[in-house]
């Protein structure tokens, strides 16, 4: 391992288990340049706005996945630097959870100007409402679509205007 990566390593390390210890979260450094903090959302803006002030400036991507044996859903933001070379190469996922019974998160958009198109396709394809997103709408699907978000895994196939099972 060169030198450079040592020490993303020890940066990343080092500041996945500052967030730990800080705010009492769970997360660890999967190799020299990616891990994840999993986060309560009632706990992700204050989270979030620590981790932009020590350096992670831009939301690379926002993704939802579909947990139906557990009734959740979970959002992960993907964040890293533009400004910070020592966190350039660092791509650090922040996760959170929530019920099918709550799909509603914080936004992130008062922090990252860059979750606006993520959180809106989230919300399109999975109904996961992010509070106080500035222009929640959708993206993609037609204003007057009816029927179960695309992406969640209850989601069936139209065919010939009855739905159906997906074959496995």
């Amino acid at each position: 391992m060169s030198a450079p990566q040592q020490a993303s390593q020890s940066l990343l390390s080092k500041l996945i288990q500052d967030v730990i210890s800080k705010f009492k979260v769970t997360g660890k450094a999967e190799s020299e340049t990616r891990g994840f903090i999993e986060v309560d959302k009632t706990k992700i803006v204050e989270v979030a706005s620590y981790l932009k002030e020590v350096g992670f400036d831009h939301v690379k991507s926002v993704t939802g996945i579909d947990y139906p044996e557990q009734n959740q859903f979970e959002v992960v933001y993907h964040i890293s630097s533009y400004s910070n070379p020592d966190l350039a190469k660092v791509i650090l996922a922040l996760k959170t959870k929530t019920s099918y019974k709550d799909p509603v998160f914080p936004s992130l958009y008062s922090i990252w100007e860059s979750v606006w198109t993520g959180e809106r396709e989230t919300y399109e394809m999975l109904g996961i409402i992010f509070d106080g997103h500035p222009e929640l709408r959708r993206l993609f699907l037609d204003e007057d679509f009816e029927g179960v978000y695309p992406l969640r895994k209850s989601f069936k196939l139209k065919q010939e205007g009855m739905f159906v099972d997906k074959s496995a």
